[in-house]
């Protein structure tokens, strides 16, 4: 099956690079080439420099019988809630069950196999999951590569957008839309979008990788937030648990600060927190392992926290 796939790909290819391909001898590839053409598979030899094994023209295994959208939806079958929110849920179906058709009978239960081992579940603990009313709309107008007419919730008011979508991210159980507007790519929630609208096609940008686009907008959202340098002594234990009490994105920028320990072992650093209300939650996390040298109003706070720590445990 690995053979006939790869000639189906490939329209032709030798003997010498399908045995590469498929880590066989060429001897095994010329036994198995004779074993599709008795199966009834119309495969067949070509001399000279150009030359190489070949499918008769316009055959098809089972398999190639997918259309472009079942296509595309059986690399969303391993996310079905997604897809069916997208709107593609009856494509997955679709491929599915042409790929167990295409499978050897002992294979076949497979799709059944994976359900039962792996099932993703995206949202957060404790938040009931909405679909957003525009998500299959725009998730047509992305996979059809077609221009959108929107509204757009900002604050409380209503902004008109024409967008380019280029790609959907499913973060948390949040749904995001990176679009090209106005020539620059940015970021939408889904959940604010009202009105939409798909238009003409557009040409995409073939430049553009969504998933390197989404990381790189993600540490920057994250960074943005953190505002408020905290400076701070920890000791080795205090130093060994900073990264599970502070914010992921301010972790390694205070690992590398961290200076030479003292006679006492202790280490200063800093690290930026979203506020003096985060971080007094943050270092109280980390108890008497640390001590705020700054700002002087939250060294203030987490030592009236102390007295009433000692008062209730004296």
């Amino acid at each position: 099956m690995s053979l006939l796939c790869l000639l189906q790909v490939r329209g032709c290819a030798t003997g010498p690079e399908l045995a590469r391909e498929l880590e066989v001898s060429e001897r095994t590839v010329a036994r198995d080439v004779l074993a599709l053409a008795e199966a009834g598979v119309p495969v067949y030899a070509e001399r000279g420099r150009t030359g190489g094994y070949r499918l008769l023209g316009g055959y098809r295994s089972k398999l190639t019988g997918l259309h472009r959208q079942e296509a595309e939806a059986l690399f969303l079958s391993g996310v079905p809630g997604a897809a069916v929110e997208m709107g593609l849920g009856e494509a997955v179906e679709a491929a599915r069950r042409k790929t167990a058709a295409a499978l050897a009978p002992p294979f076949q239960d497979a799709p059944e196999r994976v359900g039962q081992r792996f099932h993703l579940d995206a949202p957060r603990w404790f938040r009931e999951a909405e679909t957003p009313a525009a998500l299959p709309e725009i998730g047509r107008a992305v996979w059809g590569d077609r221009r959108l007419t929107a509204g757009y919730r900002r604050g409380d008011r209503v902004v008109r957008r024409e967008l380019e979508p280029h790609g959907l991210v499913l973060k948390a159980g949040v749904w995001y839309l990176a679009a090209r507007c106005d020539g620059r790519f940015r970021t939408y929630r889904v959940d604010r979008f009202i009105q939409v609208s798909a238009g003409e096609e557009f040409v995409r940008d073939e430049g553009f990788d969504l998933a390197e686009f989404w990381e790189r907008t993600a540490e920057e959202f994250a960074r943005s937030l953190l505002t408020l340098d905290v400076d701070i002594r920890l000791s080795p234990t205090g130093l060994r648990r900073l990264r599970f009490a502070i914010d992921a994105a301010a972790v390694d920028e205070a690992e590398a600060r961290a200076g030479e320990p003292d006679e006492e072992g202790w280490v200063r650093t800093t690290f930026k927190a979203e506020s003096p209300q985060v971080a007094f939650s943050q270092v109280l996390a980390l108890g008497p392992e640390a001590e705020v040298l700054a700002p002087e109003a939250l060294r203030q706070d987490l030592a009236r926290a102390a007295e009433r720590f000692a008062a209730l445990y004296r």
